[in-house]
């Protein structure tokens, strides 16, 4: 229950709602109850007009059973009393008029205070389910890299949307079962017992053996719920791995390969769902007849009483049958509260664990403001390995990158060369070692300082489903039109923008599909451009164009690191010819530091490999 607990937390925003909504409740079950006890007399009216054996019209309103004594037997039959000097004034067509009357207000109360209840309930629900969501989502920006390197984005995007729903009927189930239902229950039984006590002892004896069968089954269920949203996320990851990778599936003929693939995931979310359908659905059955055998006994128990004993009337019987029977659908909910709150707790425990995940990268109370960068980046003795590795990555990293110059770094696949570089904006946190900005330590430093300083441009050009205005603008919803154009220009991308369908005002696409990898690159850069920050950061940001985008980009590139600190990972060797120094890092160690010349002048060195390697030809 701890988690259950953890959940109605966040109702407490909406206590103002959720307290309308029960005033709403009690005035429903208390309606609900009357509709059902006017028929006492209306019932008696009409069996005493057909003769059937009630001797005054006094008769038609139940008298407290002799049974019962002390204040309650007074307090009902002053009630009683007043009920009948109300009602039972006036010709038989009269006191049937009022009786109507007041059935049709009764039940036109009960339904407004339904529907309003229902109303004030959802805005709870929905509440709760998209803090719920949204603080899931925004704590997800502030996970490291390294959680997304160990997490399916399947996964992920599953616990947000389809675990947040499964949480949203666990609101219900304590804010309306937990209450309407108990309230109705006690609303029927007090109906009962002014009528027959003993009777309505017949009504509660099934209670302990649902309960006991229930909670048991809310055990089971809760198990199975967590597999099944466990089923839910390797779908959505098969789904999202298939929709992103749909060229590759293509060009390799793997359509039949991955619809084996997605259908076994669904054969298997199939039978989980068929196997907790069943567990869900038996203990409603099993409710049921009990409550319909204990109903049985009733109805011949009071036909005895109408029939034999003459202690109730035939109205009264009627009623209390109403009474006892409307007890059992509340009856029969409450038993699948139990299994929707364990339901809620296990897709809750997976959204948990996303909250609760702490970032190990994250700012402090003594971090600092830092707005402008001066003189330098600095490595000191940096070293890093993964958590689940024992491989260093990077080894003992001693490095002075000044302001304005441009840096680029090299080697191998697996040198360490964008682990480095992802250091400086705090994508990872160096093992051991620290890197410093103007000699202060960046662990120190307001993360969003810090990153504001930077602009990053990956070979993998990640750009939005927006138009071309928003992906350069990215994150300004007002930004002047010529500022944007400017940066388009300075970026290459001013000319193919405008002969897009709509301009700047073009959706481009998810990924920017509707782009060329150039097109694509260049958007990306003018975006760099528009931040302007005084550090930049470049990976592989031309490794995967063609000729004629390079030089498009490259130019581009060169306009943005004009008068800026530069940190270029680079394949392509001939794009870094003129940086001011070249970094040869292998096996997380630096081998070579110097100018493309000197470099190259090393017959043994690791760059005049790569260089021979690439410019052979």
């Amino acid at each position: 229950m701890k988690t259950y607990f953890r959940i109605l937390h966040y109702v407490n925003p909406y206590w103002k709602h959720l307290t309308v909504s029960v005033i709403c409740t009690i005035l429903y079950a208390l309606l609900n109850g009357a509709s059902i006890y006017l028929s006492i007399p209306l019932l008696d009216t009409l069996f005493q007009q057909a003769g059937v054996g009630v001797e005054s019209i006094g008769r038609m309103s139940p008298e407290i059973n002799t049974n019962a004594s002390g204040w309650i037997s007074n307090f009902v039959n002053e009630i009683t009393n007043f009920f009948k000097g109300l009602i039972f004034s006036g010709t038989t067509s009269e006191v049937l008029f009022k009786i109507c009357t007041l059935i049709l207000i009764a039940f036109l109360g009960k339904n407004i205070f339904g529907y309003m209840q229902a109303y004030f309930l959802a805005y709870v629900e929905q509440g709760v389910i998209r803090d719920l969501r949204n603080k899931a989502y925004n704590h997800l920006h502030k996970l490291p890299m390294s959680y997304f390197k160990n997490e399916k984005t399947g996964n992920l995007i599953s616990r947000i949307t389809n675990d947040v729903n499964v949480v949203q009927s666990s609101v219900s189930a304590v804010f309306l079962n937990m209450i309407r239902e108990p309230l109705t229950i006690i609303v029927f039984i007090g109906i009962a017992i002014s009528i027959s006590w003993k009777l309505t002892l017949f009504s509660i004896a099934v209670l302990p053996f649902s309960l006991i069968v229930i909670s048991y089954i809310g055990l089971v269920l809760r198990k199975q719920s967590g597999l099944l949203q466990e089923k839910m996320a390797d779908i959505t990851t098969t789904l999202h791995e298939t929709i992103t990778g749909v060229k590759i599936v293509k060009a390799f003929g793997m359509e039949e390969y991955e619809n084996k693939k997605f259908f076994s995931e669904t054969f298997k979310f199939f039978k989980l769902v068929l196997k907790i359908t069943r567990i869900r659905n038996i203990s409603s059955p099993i409710t049921e007849f009990l409550s319909v055998t204990v109903g049985v006994l009733i109805i011949y128990y009071g036909a005895q009483l109408v029939v034999v004993d003459k202690t109730i009337t035939a109205g009264e019987f009627i009623t209390f049958l109403l009474a006892i029977f409307q007890i059992m659908p509340p009856v029969k909910e409450l038993s699948t509260v139990n299994n929707r709150i364990q339901e809620s707790s296990a897709a809750a425990d997976r959204i948990f664990q996303i909250i609760d995940t702490e970032p190990i990268i994250k700012d402090t109370e003594k971090s600092i403001f830092f707005t402008d960068f001066k003189n330098s980046i600095v490595f000191e003795n940096v070293s890093f390995m993964y958590e689940d590795s024992t491989e260093l990555v990077l080894d003992n990293i001693n490095l002075e990158v000044k302001k304005g110059n441009i840096v680029a770094f090299v080697g191998g696949s697996g040198a360490g060369k964008t682990t480095l570089v992802d250091m400086v904006p705090r994508f990872f946190d160096p093992t051991s070692g620290k890197i410093l900005l103007d000699d202060i330590d960046i662990k120190t430093i307001k993360i969003n300082d810090l990153r504001k300083l930077m602009g990053i441009v990956t070979q993998e050009t990640v750009l939005f489903n927006e138009t071309v205005r928003s992906n350069i603008a990215y994150g300004f919803d007002d930004y002047p039109e010529e500022q944007i154009i400017e940066a388009a220009k300075a970026a290459n991308a001013h000319n193919f923008i405008i002969e897009l369908p709509k301009g700047y005002d073009t959706i481009i696409g998810e990924k920017g599909t509707k782009l060329s990898g150039g097109q694509r690159q260049r958007i990306s850069i003018a975006r760099a451009l528009l931040k302007n920050p005084p550090i930049m950061i470049f990976d592989e940001a031309t490794s995967a164009l063609d000729n004629e985008s390079e030089v498009l980009v490259q130019e581009a590139i060169e306009r943005l690191m004009h008068d800026r600190t530069t940190l270029v990972i680079a394949h392509r060797l001939s794009t870094i010819r003129n940086s001011d120094r070249i970094i040869v890092l292998d096996k997380g160690k630096i081998v070579q530091d110097g100018k493309h010349d000197k470099l190259l002048s090393e017959e043994n060195g690791i760059y005049r490999k790569l260089y021979e390697l690439q410019f052979r030809a």
